[in-house]
């Protein structure tokens, strides 16, 4: 899966992925391969991101809103 993390001022992350946990405004939820297409919100919290090789990165948010759509994820954070 492809993911972008993009921020007013920069693009935090671009790549692809293996699975991605995110801060939703309901509770944190999980993001893997092939996902059903979703739009949810985000609220303050961190983004935990395991790339292709494994590795795991964080990122600190605001809030926000993500889209998952034909297995490419975006990430519009504060």
């Amino acid at each position: 899966m492809f993911l972008e993390i993009i921020t007013p001022d920069k693009k935090l992350y671009s790549g692809e992925v293996k699975s991605v946990k995110l801060p939703g405004a309901d509770g944190s939820f999980g993001v893997l391969n092939r996902h059903v297409p979703i739009i949810a919100s985000l609220k303050k919290g961190i983004v935990k991101v395991v790339d292709d090789k494994n590795e795991v990165q964080s990122f600190d948010i605001k809030g926000g809103v993500v889209e998952v759509l034909n297995n490419k994820m975006i990430v519009l954070a504060e």
